[in-house]
């Protein structure tokens, strides 16, 4: 080959190879360029990213802040309010305790007005010790008085009157003793202060006063004036009082007349009058019981422990 043509095939491809290069040295800067483009797209992305990040933690971190001061206000609130509640229901049990006092204490005065109630209602005379302790005027009398069935009725008598309220104790003793084979009979109830006057001034003037009073209250200290004593008889004394001792009807009220509030007033050896074994008195159940229980005799008992039952007297 020519040197010349050699040369120019030689001049002609460094040209190429200088274009090639430059071409190369383009695109690697094109490519650079978008690649360094998109690396710094991308860092600023993710910084703009990390950013809004940081922002958002930020915004969060306030609000759990936030959130935790709110728990934490009500927290303390809620406290205060369980205190609260528990001052309330403290209050309330004291206040529960006073209403239960009080209405106690009502019940207390409801009770203590009933018993005044009753207390006026009863008559405080029933339950006195008469028989040369207490006197009756010649005015009292019984609010009511009933007439004593003519069946039950010692032959001697045609009519007795007894104290209304008492009346229902003195029926069923005689029934209940009738069921025992007793059959008790009434010589005497209710005797005014004139009839008493008159039946007095009859035995001073066949036996003497002085022997009379061993036998007869004079009037005004008679318990048949308050419409609640009675004397038995029965078949055995034809109706009369004398030998009532001996009777099994005598027996009988010994061991049952406390059951519906009856005692015997005149026991022997007491201090009054001559034993009188079908005299009994009604001063209701828990007295006569009581005395029955511990083999006591009403008038040796303190005239204020005997007041302290005539709020039950009539009580069953």
């Amino acid at each position: 080959m020519d040197e010349p043509v050699k040369l120019k095939i030689e001049r002609s491809e460094g040209v190429k190879v200088g274009i090639f290069f430059k071409v190369l040295s383009f695109v690697l800067f094109i490519g650079l360029g978008f690649s360094g483009y998109y690396i710094y797209t991308v860092f600023k992305k993710h910084e703009d990213d990390k950013a809004n990040y940081i922002t958002t933690l930020e915004g969060r971190d306030e609000e759990i802040k936030d959130l935790q001061s709110e728990l934490l206000r009500a927290s303390r609130d809620n406290k205060t309010l369980q205190e609260a509640n528990e001052n309330l229901r403290q209050g309330l049990k004291e206040e529960m305790n006073t209403v239960d006092v009080l209405v106690d204490r009502m019940k207390e005065i409801t009770g203590e007005v009933e018993t005044i109630r009753r207390l006026e209602y009863i008559d405080q005379e029933l339950l006195k010790k008469y028989s040369r302790v207490y006197f009756l005027n010649e005015n009292y009398e019984p609010a009511k008085l009933v007439s004593i069935p003519a069946d039950i009725l010692a032959p001697i008598r045609d009519k007795a009157y007894f104290h209304d309220e008492a009346w229902p104790f003195l029926r069923d003793m005689i029934n209940n003793a009738k069921g025992d084979g007793i059959n008790l009979q009434v010589v005497s109830g209710f005797r005014s202060f004139n009839e008493q006057t008159e039946l007095k001034s009859s035995y001073d003037m066949i036996y003497g006063q002085g022997t009379a009073n061993q036998f007869s209250a004079s009037q005004g200290y008679s318990e048949h004036q308050l419409g609640t004593a009675v004397d038995f008889s029965t078949e055995e004394t034809a109706g009369m009082l004398d030998g009532f001792e001996n009777t099994e009807a005598y027996t009988w009220l010994k061991g049952n007349a406390h059951r519906f509030g009856f005692v015997l007033s005149y026991p022997e050896g007491n201090a009054y009058y001559q034993f009188e074994p079908w005299h009994w008195r009604f001063v209701g159940v828990k007295l006569a019981s009581d005395l029955f229980k511990k083999s006591g005799y009403f008038y040796d008992l303190d005239q204020r422990d005997i007041d302290e039952f005539r709020l039950y007297i009539f009580d069953r």
